[in-house]
């Protein structure tokens, strides 16, 4: 039986379509995806993103522990600070990318849903592995989390949340309470949009939409309910990595472009193997992809050179309703990484032509 979040029953009355995504029953659209995606360019979005995996960790060993299994040096990490990084294995494959917050008593984890499981399996076992001392408490089910994306997002939550939600650095949080009710909010997201995310007691998920958000009913509305289906084409406009399309553990992080999340100077899980990667060079690079034309190279497509050689793959494709192109992410050879390279997509026969393209394909202003 698939889970439900805090807010099932707010999507089943805005008519969502409900899908499972890694276990949960999740809405993917609401209405129409790109109206939703032009929503949260234009204005205003909330996504319940209750599904992703959040963790605490608390004990004399609860950095020493980070440090061990994280790419990013956490021993700079200031409180009230929020770092995206990596879990690697030995081999350097991307177990998963998380973003970790240090607290005052604790330190805390948001992970993607599809890897939770695997991540508490693997963070035990590390502990008995190393006789690491720390405690580790799983409240991705007794707490909701909610995305609001958009350009006109943080206006309208500083009417509400008693934070100073304008003086926010990108990436830094605040845990205050409300009426009783304790909440974090971040200033984070995964759209290239400002935003924030929001963690609260699953209890008081329903009082919370209203509060952050008002009537999203509305036509004029400022901030309106968006799907899993959006966000997905906003990250990609963004050329923010997925797991299971950008990184996986067949990957690595230096490939992906994310090497400024990995710091070779410290050890961790996986070091060894990136060291080694970095040294040599990456055999193939992520970049981003223009294509000719309005049909989409979906993951999996071949990316051919201009003899028909095959030299990568698509991890991710979509006709982006912002720029109005179609574009994607792929691997490709690091030889034919670089930007202006002529290309071609093999969708289905049909070789599309192509160009390397800077990656992201969109920056807010």
């Amino acid at each position: 039986m698939l889970k439900r979040t805090p807010f099932h029953d707010f999507h089943v009355a805005a008519g969502a379509r409900l899908v499972d995504f890694a276990g949960w029953e999740m809405p993917i659209v609401y209405k129409s995806i790109v109206d939703e995606h032009n929503q949260t360019r234009n204005s205003g979005s909330l996504f319940d993103v209750s599904h992703m995996g959040r963790l605490q960790f608390t004990g004399p060993d609860a950095t020493r522990f980070l440090d061990l299994i994280l790419t990013r040096n956490i021993q700079t990490q200031k409180l009230g600070q929020c770092r995206y990084s990596l879990v690697c294995n030995e081999a350097g494959g991307v177990l998963d990318d998380v973003i970790v917050s240090k607290d005052l008593k604790h330190w805390a984890m948001v992970c993607n849903a599809s890897n939770r499981e695997k991540l508490v399996k693997h963070f035990h076992a590390v502990r008995h592995d190393k006789s690491l001392d720390f405690d580790m408490a799983d409240e991705t089910e007794s707490t909701a989390m909610v995305a609001i994306q958009g350009p006109k997002v943080i206006d309208r939550i500083a009417e509400v949340l008693p934070v100073d939600i304008r003086g926010m650095k990108r990436y830094s949080f605040v845990s205050e309470e409300l009426f009783m009710t304790p909440f974090t909010v971040y200033r984070s997201g995964y759209t290239g949009e400002d935003g924030v995310e929001v963690v609260i007691p699953a209890r008081a998920a329903t009082m919370a939409v209203k509060m952050l958000t008002g009537s999203l009913d509305k036509p004029d509305a400022t901030i309106r309910a968006a799907g899993l289906g959006a966000r997905d084409t906003l990250r990609l406009e963004a050329g923010m990595p997925l797991y299971g399309h950008e990184l996986g553990e067949q990957g690595d992080p230096i490939s992906a472009g994310l090497g400024w999340a990995v710091d070779l100077t410290k050890d961790f899980i996986g070091s060894t193997a990136l060291k080694a990667i970095a040294a040599a060079g990456p055999k193939r690079k992520l970049v981003g992809l223009e294509l000719e034309g309005r049909r989409i190279a979906r993951q999996g497509t071949p990316i051919v050179d201009d003899t028909g050689k095959p030299i990568g793959e698509v991890t991710s494709g979509t006709f982006s309703p912002t720029l109005q192109k179609s574009i994607a992410l792929a691997y490709v050879d690091a030889g034919k990484s670089d930007i202006g390279t002529a290309v071609s997509a093999d969708l289905k026969g049909t070789l599309n032509p192509a160009k390397v393209v800077p990656s992201p394909f969109y920056k807010r202003t």
